[in-house]
């Protein structure tokens, strides 16, 4: 009777031994298993790039809001440099800065498209500037050229470029291939304004109205600049 009693018992603790190991096994394989923590560095990392890019969006419509300005200010300055050339008999430099005049409000309307689809609201531009004789104005155009084709449009556009914004760069690109035409025309012209040879300047100019480039003399079939047709240029001359 006691062998028939120990062996089922024996059967009984042995079971329960098994099933305390398999579950402090079990208990033990759940404590071991890695928890896999969220890839807070990646998101951390695209957070601070869209932070970025959004900065760099508002950095070019400020680009922007400064272009329009800085165009809007020289067409209106020019328009008064071209009447000062013209009272002091003048006519070749007159023609030119009248021309330019023409060119800037082309390119403060483009960057006012920019800003518009944008959904920017455009600021309020009162231009302010001196008129100095025509020298010392020609002075001052090579000096605001020189400023926008070595500094300003170079960076706009880098600014631009950075967040793929293709019609600021377009706009943007048309004004800085422009100033770099009127530098060299406004050099010429203070070149002939200094040794009294400023009949030999352009009685006409021809301005492309898609990006303002300038002719000071006929204009090739399309323009340099913005593959516009030659037939849509606009003639400028002192009436």
């Amino acid at each position: 009777m006691k062998k028939q009693f120990i062996f089922p018992v024996l059967a009984v603790l042995i079971a329960m031994g098994l099933f305390s190991a398999c579950s402090n096994s079990d208990k033990n394989a759940k404590l071991q298993e890695p928890t896999m923590a969220p890839n807070t560095e990646v998101a951390n990392t695209n957070e601070v790039a869209e932070k970025a890019k959004t900065a760099t969006q508002a950095t070019v419509i400020s680009n922007l809001f400064d272009a329009f300005r800085g165009e809007t200010t020289a067409s209106a300055k020019y328009a008064a440099y071209s009447k000062k050339a013209q009272e002091e008999g003048l006519p070749q430099i007159a023609i030119l800065f009248k021309a330019a005049s023409a060119s800037e409000k082309i390119h403060a309307n483009n960057h006012q498209a920019v800003l518009e689809e944008l959904g920017a609201k455009l600021p309020d531009v009162k231009p302010a500037f001196t008129v100095k004789t025509t020298q010392e104005n020609l002075k001052d155009a090579i000096a605001g050229e020189s400023y926008e084709i070595s500094t300003m449009y170079p960076e706009f556009l880098a600014n631009a470029k950075s967040v793929g914004s293709q019609f600021a760069m377009i706009s943007l690109n048309y004004g800085y291939k422009t100033e770099q035409k009127h530098k060299l025309l406004y050099d010429k012209a203070l070149a002939a304004l200094q040794s009294n040879e400023v009949k030999t300047l352009s009685m006409e100019y021809y301005i492309c109205p898609t990006c303002g480039n300038t002719y000071d003399a006929r204009p090739p079939k399309r323009c340099g600049i913005s593959m516009t047709s030659a037939e849509k240029f606009i003639r400028i001359e002192i009436v």
